[in-house]
């Protein structure tokens, strides 16, 4: 589903109105419409209280709609207004006027106070504060409104998004209000897929609001979830090779675990031959686990980690694979870090870079842009501050403006990450995940990852659909974990140990309702 920035809506709320003729009105009025729709689906309305908070902006002319369908529906709607009528304009103007004429009670607060005794007696209450337009702290009256509707008991429902969520970083504005349900109106805005607005919007839903299908599925529209990617039928005549052929480089001493999951889940999520470049001192101890692995011992420095020497070994490797894994648990050591840099300049097949490897790299990206075949970057925030040169915390005030830039500077695929990681293209498409959850973060889970990507490949898919499906399918694997174990103490290995179910699953084609926001018609 694509996604839109505020100032795409805008841009579309326009183009509606002035191209098309679709008149401000009737956008409120649909947007009003769905959400009772789902009031209606989920909770009911006939002989139900609402409160709903309204502030004096469009978002609260949604709610004046919503307030006057309650009433037609039977429901008893009482309407809080957070700011002057008098500054209603528009459509929402329009709605105010009619809903004054109607038997609904309006009240203009000064105090979050005044509107306690009814929210203690009602059943649902509807958020129609801010809406996405909101690019300021939340103070006065508006925080304590919004603290009174969270701390009330009661159903959530907000319009378009929570009050006090960002609508392009999803950033939580000083204060938010924590939803049930949220309807957002024409496309999902980014703030509703990133967290922490994510999480507040409850169970989520979308409404076109009489959109055409030409207008909110348009080229122009970067940013969409990760829907789902098809993978052929496993040929009935595969044999190891023509399911991919990898070769990962990876390991140092005392780091056992990051080379035996990136290889090891490869093979788990459908790949066919895994090739393992390691320090020659560790390799006894990984193959004790990972006897589908094929070793190719290597000459270590010092410190245990990989050796410059071992390069004109390694490309000659790199020439006979399909793709080339470097970076797991390879260690900071500089010898190896230098030998990483050489590789990534000379290795001709399609590469993914992970862990140390990216920090590696860092340190010249230049080596990336050189590069004649696709290049995919894995990183955490932590490595995408190095790579980007920027702090962690411009990164997360602005993840998808910077991935953009990056991916298109690298000329690179880069995974940014973290809670519904970002895939970013050089071409500037973004695509937001939804599986996944908070018990993946854990010691090996990236390794896990890296596999999985790699194994996408090898089923035959392009670098950018390889890494989109590898992504979606190591959070699908965490989440059957976490269903069945629980959130708290899953590892990369059960993580990993769920990877053939999930790739069932998946072909099977059932699941892609739960990662996609249903759409209200």
């Amino acid at each position: 589903m694509k996604l839109a920035s505020v100032d795409e809506m805008r841009s579309m709320d326009h183009y509606a109105m002035e191209k098309l003729g679709i008149s401000e009105e009737i956008l409120m009025e649909n947007a009003g419409l769905a959400a009772v729709h789902l009031l209606q689906k989920e909770i009911g309305v006939s002989g139900k209280k609402f409160v709903i908070f309204c502030g004096s902006g469009n978002n609260g002319g949604d709610g004046l709609v919503v307030a006057r369908q309650i009433h037609s529906n039977g429901g008893k709607a009482k309407v809080f207004l957070l700011g002057d009528p008098k500054k209603y304009r528009g459509a929402a103007k329009t709605n105010w006027k009619i809903l004054a004429k109607l038997p609904v009670d309006i009240i203009k607060i000064n105090a979050a106070r005044d509107a306690r005794r009814d929210i203690l007696h009602c059943d649902v209450v509807v958020d129609a504060i801010f809406g996405t337009g909101l690019d300021r702290e939340i103070t006065g009256l508006a925080a304590d409104v919004i603290n009174l509707i969270n701390s009330c008991g009661w159903k959530v429902i907000s319009l378009d998004i929570p009050s006090g969520v960002n609508g392009n970083t999803g950033e939580i504005m000083g204060r938010a209000v924590k939803a049930d349900y949220t309807v957002t109106f024409g496309l999902p805005k980014t703030g509703n897929m990133l967290y922490p607005g994510y999480e507040l919007c409850g169970k989520l839903f979308a409404a076109h609001i009489s959109f055409p299908p030409s207008l909110y599925g348009r080229s122009e529209l970067q940013v969409e979830t990760n829907s789902r990617v098809s993978l052929s039928p496993r040929p009935a005549e595969a044999y190891k090779g023509s399911m991919g052929d990898v070769l990962f480089i990876a390991g140092a001493a005392n780091y056992f675990g990051a080379p035996y999951f990136s290889a090891m889940s490869f093979l788990k999520a459908g790949g066919g031959y895994a090739r393992l470049a390691a320090p020659q001192s560790i390799v006894p101890f990984i193959a004790e686990n990972g006897r589908e692995i094929v070793y190719l011992p290597q000459a270590e420095t010092v410190a245990g980690s990989i050796a410059l020497k071992n390069k004109e070994q390694l490309l000659a490797a790199a020439e006979n694979v399909d793709m080339v894994v470097i970076g797991p648990g390879l260690s900071l050591q500089k010898e190896t870090a230098r030998l990483v840099k050489e590789l990534v300049a000379g290795i001709k097949v399609p590469l993914l870079i992970d862990g140390d490897g990216l920090t590696a790299v860092a340190a010249d990206p230049s080596i990336l842009r050189k590069r004649k075949t696709p290049t995919i970057l894995t990183p955490h925030l932590g490595e995408m501050a190095k790579l980007s040169r920027k702090s962690p915390a411009e990164i997360s005030a602005r993840k998808i403006e910077i991935l953009q830039e990056k991916a298109k500077q690298l000329q690179s695929i880069i995974v940014l990450k973290g809670a519904h990681s970002l895939i970013g293209m050089p071409s500037g498409n973004v695509y937001i995940n939804l599986s996944g959850n908070s018990g993946m973060a854990t010691a090996g889970s990236g390794d896990v990852l890296t596999g999985c990507i790699a194994a996408m490949f090898g089923l035959g898919l392009a670098p950018d659909k390889a890494t989109r499906k590898g992504v979606f399918l190591h959070g699908y694997a965490g989440d059957l974990a976490a269903f069945q174990k629980g959130a708290d103490g899953i590892t990369a290995k059960d993580i990993m140990d769920f990877l053939p179910p999930a790739l069932k699953n998946d072909r099977a084609g059932n699941i892609d309702e739960y990662y996609e926001p249903p759409v209200i018609s």
